[in-house]
């Protein structure tokens, strides 16, 4: 079993990062996720040598879901726990969406992704997180992309999510345990 604390400031020196991964929103305020078997997660991957956050999330966008990025900003860390209590950091950003391109196969995998545009009041019942953690990051990122982007907020229940086809306590720790 894995713990997750979710820290909204900067990840300390001494802790390897392991994964870049991005709340990307859209002009009009949704929230773009990753559909993989039958799945919605957010899309992200592990950072090359010397490769800056922002640079990570970049490259993993065009090679998972052909999404170029803009007005890209750090969101915070999750502090995972494993059972051997090996610790290691997964990076959180927010941006907005540049540019939607046709899917094409992920250069990693060959497999093409499908993509979702959903609503602010809708993504966490897609991306069903099972812990505290996930939750408070989500929150944080819609927070502080309302300060970022000036966005006016959709939200509408009876509105399914258009698919895209072509285009705790101190320092802000939330914990959560997830079962692998």
């Amino acid at each position: 079993m894995s713990e997750f604390k979710w820290f909204k400031k900067q990840v300390p020196d001494d802790l390897k990062v392991t994964q870049v991964y991005g709340i990307v929103f859209s002009d009009d305020g949704r929230i773009i996720l990753r559909i993989e078997d039958g799945k919605y997660q957010l899309t992200g991957g592990h950072p090359k040598d010397f490769e800056k956050y922002e640079e990570t999330l970049q490259r993993e966008y065009i090679e998972e879901v052909n999404i170029s990025l803009k007005d890209i900003y750090y969101l915070g860390y999750l502090l995972v726990t494993e059972d051997s209590k090996e610790q290691y950091a997964q990076v959180r950003m927010i941006a907005r969406i540049n540019k939607i391109g046709e899917k094409r196969p992920d250069i990693d995998n060959g497999k093409i992704y499908d993509r979702k545009l959903v609503s602010l009041d809708k993504v966490k019942e897609y991306l069903n997180y099972d812990g505290i953690a996930g939750n408070a990051m989500i929150d944080d990122a819609i927070n502080l992309a309302k300060q970022k982007y000036n966005f006016i907020e959709q939200s509408n229940e009876r509105e399914k999510p258009k698919q895209i086809q072509n285009r705790v306590g101190e320092d802000n720790e939330w914990k959560s345990r997830r079962v692998f």
